[in-house]
Parts: C-alpha cells; sequence; structure tokens
C-alpha cells in the first residue's frame, strides 16, 4: 500500500497541508501514524474523499475582507457598504463565507487586526478564497508579497471590482504624504534639525537664483 507524506498529499488534492490537518480533526480523513508520530495518507483514503464529495464546502470556503482608512469613512457607512458588495459576491456564487474581516486604518499599517487573522486562517488552511473589492484595500505597497504568501497557503485573491473608487487618489495622497512625513522625521532627528533647515534654505535659494537668470536670459535675448 502507497503512503503520502502530508505535503504529497496535500499536492495530490490540490490543499494546504494544514487543510488535511483540518480535515483531520473533523473525521473526514484518518492518516496512518508512524511510530514516530508522522502522518502518513493511502491513495485509497484520498480517493475516498475524492469521491464521496465532502470537500466541496472546504474547497468553496473563502474570506470577506474590507478596509476604509478613516474612522470618518467607516462612520459614513463606506465600509459597511464595501462589505455588503462583498457578501453579494459571494451570494450570488454560493461561497462558505468562513470569515468577514475589516479594518479602518492605513493601507501602509502592517499591524491591522482584520490583515493579521486574514493570514492566520490562510495559514491553516480554513478557506480557499480572499475577497476583496481592490488591491488597495489589503495593501497600499507589497501586495505582491501578500499575495505569494497567500497563495503558498493555496489561497486566491479575488478583487472584485475593475475601477477604483472616486476618493482613491485622496486617500494615495495621503499615504504618500504620511511616507514623506515618517522618512523627513527620521532624517531630522538623524542630521538635526539646524542642518536640515540650513539645507532647505540653500535648495530655495538655488531654485530663486536659477528663476531669476533664466528671466534675466530671456530680457537678455
Amino acid at each position: 500500500m502507497e503512503l503520502l507524506t502530508i505535503s504529497k498529499a496535500a499536492k495530490k488534492l490540490g490543499v494546504h497541508p494544514n487543510s488535511l490537518r483540518n480535515w483531520e480533526k473533523q473525521g473526514l480523513i484518518k492518516p496512518v501514524r508512524l511510530p514516530g508520530g508522522q502522518r502518513r495518507y493511502s491513495m485509497d483514503e484520498l480517493n475516498r474523499l475524492l469521491q464521496s464529495g465532502q470537500l466541496t464546502d472546504s474547497q468553496e470556503a473563502v474570506v470577506l475582507y474590507a478596509r476604509v482608512s478613516t474612522k470618518k469613512q467607516a462612520d459614513a457607512g463606506n465600509l459597511d457598504r464595501q462589505m455588503e458588495r462583498l457578501r453579494q459576491y459571494a451570494r450570488e456564487r454560493k461561497f462558505n463565507v468562513k470569515a468577514e474581516l475589516t479594518d479602518v486604518a492605513s493601507g501602509l499599517n502592517q499591524k491591522r487586526r482584520g490583515l493579521t487573522n486574514v493570514l492566520k486562517l490562510a495559514e491553516h488552511g480554513e478557506y480557499k478564497k480572499l475577497i476583496i473589492e481592490y488591491p488597495d484595500r489589503l495593501a497600499r505597497f507589497g501586495y505582491s508579497y501578500i499575495e505569494r504568501h497567500l497563495r503558498y497557503c493555496g489561497v486566491e485573491i479575488v478583487a472584485i471590482a475593475e475601477k477604483e473608487p472616486e476618493d482613491a487618489q485622496s486617500e494615495l495622497v495621503r499615504d504618500l504624504l504620511a511616507i514623506v512625513t515618517s522618512f523627513s522625521a527620521r532624517l531630522y532627528r538623524a542630521r538635526g534639525g539646524k542642518k536640515i533647515r540650513q539645507g532647505f534654505r540653500e535648495l530655495i535659494a538655488e531654485v530663486s537664483q536659477g528663476e531669476k537668470t533664466e528671466e534675466q536670459q530671456e530680457e537678455a535675448d
């Protein structure tokens, strides 16, 4: 009888190894235990599981994730409306919604509770698709890294909207300003305030002198 390791069995079924561990807890699959405690799976057991149709819900399990940047947006109902659109998308496709997660925080914030739970559930093999409205709802920068990690966990990201909302541009500007402010503060502390101010004065003086030179050249022409 051929026995497969948990990683090979998961690959055979097209799922993350954590899914097999969860199915074992649910009594859906029973691995063979080696003397050292390692799990092994027979092909007969895997085929039985595939043919039973018991994996349907697990394969279609999804998590919904919505985010807005400010409490003002949340109070205005933007977060609730965003989540309702995600629910509607899941209902139309008869997905099994495992969790609805939200954040009221900047897309630059890496310590969002909702995002942390998105990753934890993926790492435990709890769902197969992460439903979001736009890529920047998940992360403003570093989206590709999150996407790669979720893909490794067997999770596909589904962005349901093609066009970003009208206020997306202003939100991007706020995030960029936050980055500039953060780096400026670090530079200010590292070099000393007087040197930074002096540098700005010199830069302004150079620009002003350049403008005067151009004006003088235009008058001479």
